[in-house]
């Protein structure tokens, strides 16, 4: 039987000082699934997905991704596994335009009379073509980032992970800063992704965003899973109950699905 997952993060334990950040927890996720990843601010979603992205190394656990074992010591190595992570800030380069952050790294060029020399070109019509792909409301690679909405610069950064080929995309509190149509455009948007076949680790605040978007929602309460929830079968008001007081009541374990 084949494994049904792209990743598995098992009995993954961290402690920063006297900190336990995270203890024993497990997370699997499935190719072409959007999975929640919720909790208050100590719950340790940054740092399981630090973790998972390579800019943190656990003190004990093991990734698996597609089947395969996995070292990661720095991000580079998660990205070369085909993981992204669109991290909060963005971190893009304002007064570069849109083609020129996507490629930021990983410029196309050509070799002339012993120098190399950028393939703008290139870089311009593969944008445009990466733009009409994913349908993001773009009207050019050739625009300023600084130019642009919150919505939009987060496309951007979305589109510069898709271009790295990744299968696995992280994604921290997206749509923390934006207002309600470009929040609406955001997760139609992570709903193409995960409909062409990426698995997406949503990290949010935003629960309607979960239940909106989401396959399934894993809920961290101090650095300790409190289980993996099927969105088709809860609440709003459930999901608070379990962000707040822990999933120890018999009657809160019936949405709760355990890993398998």
């Amino acid at each position: 039987m084949n494994n049904p997952y792209i990743v598995e993060m098992r009995n993954i334990s961290k402690k920063f000082g006297n900190i336990q950040a995270l203890k024993n927890v497990n997370l699997e996720l499935k190719p072409g699934e959007v999975l929640g990843l919720v909790g208050d601010n100590a719950a340790g979603k940054s740092t399981l997905m630090k973790i998972l992205y390579g800019a943190v190394i656990p003190d004990q656990g093991d990734i698996v991704i597609n089947g395969n074992q996995m070292l990661f010591r720095s991000p580079a190595d998660a990205q070369q596994a085909g993981i992204a992570m669109v991290y909060q800030d963005l971190a893009l380069f304002p007064n570069l335009d849109v083609a020129a952050n996507v490629y930021a790294g990983r410029e196309h060029t050509n070799a002339f009379l012993g120098g190399l020399f950028l393939n703008k070109s290139r870089m311009y019509n593969e944008t445009d073509e990466l733009i009409e792909r994913l349908k993001i409301n773009i009207v050019s690679s050739r625009l300023l980032v600084e130019r642009m909405s919150g919505g939009q610069r987060q496309m951007v950064a979305i589109a510069r992970a898709i271009g790295f080929d990744a299968k696995i995309m992280i994604m921290d509190e997206p749509s923390a800063a934006l207002g309600v149509q470009e929040s609406g455009r955001l997760l139609e948007l992570v709903t193409h992704l995960r409909d062409q076949g990426l698995g997406i680790i949503l990290i949010t605040h935003r629960l309607t965003d979960v239940l909106a978007v989401g396959d399934r929602v894993m809920v961290l309460k101090g650095g300790e899973s409190q289980g993996i929830i099927d969105v088709k079968t809860t609440t709003l008001e459930d999901l608070e109950n379990i962000i707040i007081k822990g999933n120890h009541s018999k009657k809160e374990t019936k949405t709760v699905k355990a890993l398998m």
